[in-house]
């Protein structure tokens, strides 16, 4: 019986992968999913990971040049900024204890 998530993917056997397993691994890099059998049966899959999470770059808005009123950054809410701020859909911090 063959296996549905296996139907458009390569096959390769395992002596075939060892041979060639950095090909293989840079076929899988550049997007190609590669399902390892043994024995004729599909064993494992041979895939490319999710691309890292970009890191934050600091300074990346300096270009912009410095913000006109730093200042107001530690001004509190006003009470219908602090409102809206409670009505947003942000996620909440959980409660301190």
């Amino acid at each position: 019986m063959k296996n549905p998530n296996v139907s458009h993917q390569r096959l390769v056997n395992v002596h075939q992968a060892k041979t060639h397993l950095s090909r293989l691994m840079d076929e899988a890099r550049a997007g190609e999913t590669i399902v390892l059998a043994k024995a004729g049966r599909p064993w494992a899959r041979l895939m490319p990971l999710e691309p890292p999470l970009p890191q934050r770059i600091p300074g990346r808005l300096s270009a912009l040049g410095p913000l006109l009123h730093p200042e107001a950054l530690l001004e509190p809410l006003t009470p219908d900024e602090l409102a809206d701020w409670d009505a947003s859909s942000l996620p909440q911090a959980p409660p301190l204890p």
